[in-house]
């Protein structure tokens, strides 16, 4: 897993084909991304996970390119 995207896929992926995974997944992202990958996300990252349906959708608001120039010199996890 060498990026943010790949495992991104590969949790959708996962929670589309298991059922279990998908409820430990949304109840505790941190717990279920360890579990199953062995990914141990740090503590200063929150994940909230939110599943779409045909009568709701989420649009997700990537943080600003003057915020991201602004934290350039804070060391970015390895996950990412």
């Amino acid at each position: 897993m060498s990026t943010r995207q790949d495992l991104q896929e590969q949790i959708i992926n996962k929670a589309w084909e298991d059922a279990e995974f998908k409820k430990q997944l949304i109840a505790n992202p941190k717990a279920a991304v360890k579990e199953a990958f062995g990914v141990d996300l740090p503590d200063t990252i929150e994940v909230e996970v939110v599943e779409e349906s045909a009568n709701k959708f989420y649009l997700v608001l990537p943080e600003s390119p003057a915020a991201v120039k602004a934290n350039e010199n804070v060391e970015v996890p390895m996950w990412l």
